[in-house]
């Protein structure tokens, strides 16, 4: 089931925001993401944040600054069940279009918004990474 996130809730999806991006992005240095929680944590408040939830437990979700995705994360132990692709298509039904940034290195990420109809428009560096990047973009 995908709901609004309840700020209740933003403990357990700022773990999983955590636990997936250290183990995802191995070649990004884990104090990154450790020094960067804080500030994450406060805009996460202010994005539009839907969660998959089963049986009352978060699963995944995904995090929108109007129709920008800034990240989908699906716990470890739910991936490849679907729940990415039930996020992305929940949202390709609110919005014409989505935008997105994407390591060049997360090539199962890239590999996933390809099969789902992104297209690379741009690559760039992340300043803060020093880190290529795409810039995609999917279109109603």
């Amino acid at each position: 089931m995908i709901e609004k996130l309840n700020k209740k809730d933003i403990n357990q999806i700022m773990n999983i925001w955590l636990k997936e991006n250290k183990s995802t992005h191995y070649y990004i240095p884990e104090e990154y993401w450790d020094n960067h929680f804080e500030d994450v944590k406060k805009e996460i408040l202010k994005a539009k944040i839907y969660v998959y939830k089963e049986k009352e437990e978060i699963c995944g979700f995904i995090g929108l600054s109007s129709t920008y995705i800034a990240g989908i994360f699906v716990k470890k132990e739910n991936q490849s069940m679907g729940i990415g692709s039930k996020l992305i298509e929940y949202c390709k039904s609110k919005y014409p279009e989505l935008m997105l940034k994407v390591y060049v290195k997360n090539k199962r990420a890239v590999a996933f918004y390809e099969r789902k109809e992104f297209k690379i428009i741009e690559e760039e560096i992340d300043e803060e990474t020093n880190e290529k990047e795409y810039v995609m973009i999917w279109k109603k």
